[in-house]
């Protein structure tokens, strides 16, 4: 890691100065506090007090994040999708499991695929959803790192980039979705990674470059990342040299384009930008993206995307509520404070991604969140800070003036200053103790039940069941989610025509055609929420569900799976 913080020590002939303006006092209310001096760079790694910081504060993370990884949250139809297409891609069979369909770019799930292939190498049958949930701890520790360095970069305190990071790695929303094999986790870092080199201090050419080789990357780890660019240049623009700014962001920006655009050209030299008979196309997987059904106004009851919102404030609302409150307020003060200014890239980032989110015809996915997390916690940390600044800032004034009224009070035994500062100390304290209070039990009941709750029971007990009492599954045909996919392969059944990924059967046609009697063809249906919420749409799913009996069950109420025969002499 090449980080660079500042000092407290006084430049020195040449040194290299970080990209602030020199020290100047600015008027102002609460939040607004003195630009930084000039100050020589220190590397992170030779930086001691934030090394020991930063890695007492990951180890935490990792131990938190990693505890019960594996039996909560429950196992998702998304987590078993990337990782089924990473196996694909390990064993030489392409970019997916089935027919690629330009759905997301696949450097998501190469890079799953890089992280798990040496456990399945050694261990395949590990090479499924649950166990390959421990490749993603990597992923959060990187990004842990980066937003800590990054938070120092924008020129917040030690104290505030270690509640920078504790906020984005402990918070229990964090906990349950970084611990899943979701593609906006890999996607955050590497747009961290992008922030974090736009910010350099030291402001050389290839920093920038760098940086927009990285958001490429996390562009097309996630597309969706794409709307947070903006702030990206935002940052750039404020930390970049002002002789060379035109360089250096018309560097990044081309870096970032051109590697932007290996997506396109890699379905043009397929034959698969446009659509046609017989292929599948970039611009078809564009247009089903685009226009598919939204959820729904996020504040209107009843409404999907309201239901992913409570499902967010139920494990956390300090961090998205707080943190957007905050953003909004650090965009709206930029013009007089020097905390905003340095920390207008993610409070745009998160406020970008807020309204992106409130379009009343989008689809909000629950992981979406994934993606303004680190941003939130920059920005409750920056306002922390602020707060802290404007509560002692008194403590700090003229020391010409505070000499002559010290004077004049030790004629009277008294020293108003002492008590002044005594005062501002107790004020803070309260402050931070009454956010305490109302936080940590909030956050310790979150992460409790993510550390001890085991929701993946049924999940694991089918997969068992698959593996012990169908006496041919290389021969036998089932339909299932892709939570379970894998482990059906590692059981014997065939991929594609054996185990049957439960959409593909109604969707692909290579897949339609290998069922040419429909349901009939279907030995067993494996029944979890996800098949039985998207069966509606799928006659094939549909007409198997109700053309079977239940042979086993797993868990109880609606989080149960059902295992069903199906019953090839029934139905028309």
């Amino acid at each position: 890691m090449t980080a660079t913080l500042p000092t407290a020590a006084a430049p020195g002939p040449g040194t290299e100065t970080p990209a602030v303006p020199a020290r100047r006092t600015t008027a102002g209310g609460p939040g607004v506090r003195p630009a930084p001096p000039d100050r020589p760079l220190v590397r992170f790694r030779s930086s001691r007090p934030d090394l020991l910081l930063c890695g007492a504060l990951l180890l935490v993370i990792v131990a938190v994040q990693g505890w019960n990884i594996t039996n909560f949250p429950t196992l998702s139809d998304d987590e078993g999708t990337y990782l089924a297409q990473a196996w694909a891609v390990q064993q030489g069979e392409g970019l997916a499991h089935y027919t690629y369909w330009y759905d997301h770019p696949p450097l998501g799930w190469i890079q799953v695929a890089a992280l798990t292939y040496l456990p399945s190498l050694f261990v395949p049958e590990w090479m499924t959803v649950a166990p390959m949930r421990f490749s993603m701890l990597a992923v959060s520790a990187s990004s842990s790192v980066l937003l800590y360095v990054l938070a120092r970069r924008l020129w917040l305190p030690r104290w505030a980039a270690g509640l920078a990071m504790a906020l984005f790695g402990l918070s229990p929303l964090s906990v349950v979705l970084q611990r899943e094999i979701f593609l906006d986790n890999i996607a955050v870092m590497w747009m961290l990674l992008a922030f974090c080199l736009a910010a350099s201090p030291s402001r050389h050419l290839w920093h920038h470059f760098a940086s927009g080789l990285a958001a490429a990357t996390a562009v097309l780890t996630k597309e969706t990342m794409l709307v947070v660019l903006p702030a990206l240049l935002v940052t750039m623009w404020r930390h970049s040299h002002r002789d060379t700014r035109k360089f250096a962001v018309t560097g990044a920006v081309t870096a970032c384009a051109l590697i932007g655009l290996s997506y396109p050209l890699y379905a043009l030299l397929n034959g698969e930008l446009l659509p046609g008979s017989g292929h599948v196309s970039l611009i078809d997987g564009i247009t089903y993206q685009m226009g598919r059904e939204g959820s729904g106004f996020i504040l209107t009851p009843g409404s999907g995307s309201n239901g992913v919102l409570r499902s967010w404030l139920y494990y956390d609302a300090v961090l998205p509520l707080g943190g957007l409150a905050g953003a909004v307020l650090l965009i709206v003060t930029v013009r007089r404070s020097v905390t905003a200014r340095a920390l207008a890239g993610p409070a745009l980032a998160a406020v970008i991604l807020a309204v992106v989110a409130m379009r009343p015809s989008g689809y909000l996915p629950a992981m979406y969140v994934i993606q303004a997390l680190p941003f939130l916690a920059l920005v409750l940390a920056g306002g922390a800070a602020s707060v802290t600044h404007a509560v002692l800032r008194r403590r700090r004034s003229g020391a010409g003036a505070a000499g002559s009224v010290a004077r004049g009070a030790r004629v009277q035994g008294l020293v108003p200053g002492r008590v002044q500062a005594w005062v501002r100390w107790a004020v803070l304290g309260v402050l931070a103790a009454s956010a305490a209070v109302y936080v940590l039990p909030r956050w310790y009941e979150g992460n409790r039940t993510a550390l001890t709750v085991d929701a993946n029971a049924p999940y694991r007990q089918a997969a068992a069941w698959l593996g012990s009492e169908v006496a041919a599954p290389a021969r036998t045909r089932v339909l299932l989610d892709d939570a379970l996919w894998l482990d059906a392969v590692h059981h014997g059944f065939e991929p594609g025509p054996g185990a049957i990924w439960f959409y593909k059967a109604d969707l692909d046609p290579a897949v339609t055609e290998t069922l040419p009697l429909g349901w009939r063809d279907i030995d067993y249906v494996v029944s979890s929420p996800t098949v039985r919420r998207d069966a509606v749409d799928l006659p094939t799913v549909r007409a198997a569900l109700e053309h079977s009996t239940v042979v086993a069950v797993f868990g109880s109420g609606e989080d149960r799976i059902e295992i069903r025969r199906t019953d090839r002499e029934s139905g028309s």
